[in-house]
This record gives structure tokens, sequence and C-alpha cells, in this order.
């Protein structure tokens, strides 16, 4: 299901702002992009937001601005002391003042001003970020569960239609002994053997015709796959998969519907019918 989310903060040392954004998707994928030192706060919204879903592709960005007052320096140590011992063995002796600060002075050593999130990530404000992290799943989930109330209503739609034009085909399908015995006929009229068959024979054909083009069973499974779907609806939750499954099952049955027709009218109102079905599919598909 689609959706998007905004939170946004601010503190004595800077701001923040979270965003989600969630689109359709077989499965569950929780995608984060956090400044570096906040990698614990990435976990924990993800965890969150597992627990919250269970499909949908999920973007979930930070953005932090540190405050000018909090522009200071954040030294990488581990890079320093990679840097002093590499000197060292280069050089064979101990990096003076002079040298420690040219290594000071490359890239990825010392970081100041908004990049230096990492000056920032203390217990407290990371405990701060995580609390909005979990704010902005809930406003997710509100925004999936407001596009979800539409489509309930859509869906809901669709199975009205389909029930319409099953009870359209159930009205003509009982033109189908007559029509098929009035095909049999012209083709033996047109055969010029009607003389050769005598009535039993032509009984038996027409009985075994009927008997292969009986739709009866097909609109019974089309009722009760509505009456599924009407029930996955009303049940709510993680329903998309079986959703899913019931419109390969709704396009099943029109297709056979569709195959076993002996009138233009039957034919129409088993296309019809897969017209639905396709538009309930592609909904569905927007379902977790």
């Amino acid at each position: 299901m689609t959706g998007f989310a905004r939170v946004t903060g601010e503190a004595d040392w800077g701001s923040w702002a979270f965003e989600a954004k969630s689109v359709n998707g077989r499965s569950l994928d929780v995608r984060g992009n956090v400044p570096g030192g906040f990698e614990g706060v990435e976990r924990a919204v993800k965890q969150t937001a597992s627990k919250m879903f269970a499909r949908g592709n999920i973007q979930i960005g930070l953005r932090i601005e540190v405050a000018s007052g909090g522009e200071m320096l954040s030294v990488n140590h581990d890079a320093l002391q990679q840097l002093l011992r590499a000197f060292e063995k280069a050089s064979g002796h101990a990096a003076d003042l002079g040298a420690i600060a040219s290594l000071m002075g490359i890239k990825g050593v010392v970081e100041n001003g908004q990049n230096s999130t990492r000056a920032v990530a203390s217990d407290e404000v990371v405990a701060a970020l995580q609390a909005g992290g979990d704010e902005l799943v809930r406003q997710l989930n509100k925004a999936r569960l407001e596009e979800g109330g539409a489509l309930n209503d859509m869906l809901s739609g669709y199975l009205d239609e389909m029930e319409r034009a099953v009870a359209q085909a159930d009205s003509l399908a009982g033109e189908q002994p007559r029509l098929l015995k009035a095909r049999l006929e012209k083709q033996l009229a047109e055969l010029e053997a009607s003389d050769k068959v005598d009535g039993e024979r032509l009984a038996a054909e027409v009985a075994l015709s009927v008997a292969k083009a009986d739709v009866r069973e097909e609109l019974d499974r089309l009722r009760a796959h509505i009456e599924s779907a009407r029930g996955l609806l009303e049940q709510g939750g993680p329903i998309g998969r079986k959703l899913d499954f019931l419109s390969q099952e709704f396009n099943r049955e029109a297709n056979t519907l569709c195959s076993k027709s002996a009138s233009l009218d039957l034919t129409n109102a088993g296309l019809a019918l897969k017209g639905l079905v396709d538009q309930f599919k592609e909904q569905a598909a927007n379902v977790e």
C-alpha cells in the first residue's frame, strides 16, 4: 500500500526531519538512509515498521541539521591512529606536532559544521530520534489505513457489480439447452443429414452438449468467491495475498463461463465479468 509521512523536531543542538514513503510490494522491504552515527536509530525504526506492516516497499530517511552553536569538531580517532601508525612505519620515528596537524587535515579525520552529525549523537539525542521514528511509523500506518478505507469501498463496489453480472449470466444460462438443440438441428440441416439421425440419437447429442455447457457450477463458485472476498474485507488485516488468490479464481471461472457460452448475450456477460475481475485484481494488489 502507498503512503507518506513526515515528522520533524528541534532541540538546542539542531533540528531533524524523518520522512517515510511506502509503495506496493509483494512482501515487506524496509530500507533506511540516516547520517553516520545514527545506525542504531535506523535499526530501531526498521524493527518498529516490521512489527506494524506485513507488505510494502518502505523507504525511511532521516535528515539532521546541527545548530550553528553546535558546530564542534569531531575527530575520527580510528582513522587518525591508522594514519599515525602508517607515518611512523614510513618515517621510522613518531609524528611531531607538525605531522599530526597535517594528518588531521586529511578528509574524514576531522569533521565540523553541519556535517558533524556524529558530534551530537549522544544517548539523549538518539533516544529522541527513536521516539520520532516511532511516531513516523504510526503516521505512515495512519496514511495507509486511510488509503485502505478508500480501497475497501472501491473493492466492495466491484464485488457488487460482479454479483450483478453473475445474476445476469444466471438468467441467460437457462437458454443454453434450447440454443444448443437449435444449433445441432441447424448443423444437421446444413449437412442434409437430418433424415439419417433418429430422434433418440439427436436427444442424446443434445443432452451431452448441454452437460458440457452447463455453467451452474461456475456461477455457484463465483458467488462463493464473492462472499469470501466480502468476508476478507470485513475481517481486515493483511489480506492482500488472499485477495490476489481470489482474483485468480474469479478470472478462471469467468474464462470457463465464456468458453461454455452458447449465446452472444452470455458471452458478453462473461466478458463484462472479466473486465470487473481485472479491475478488482488491479486494486487488490494495493492491499497489504
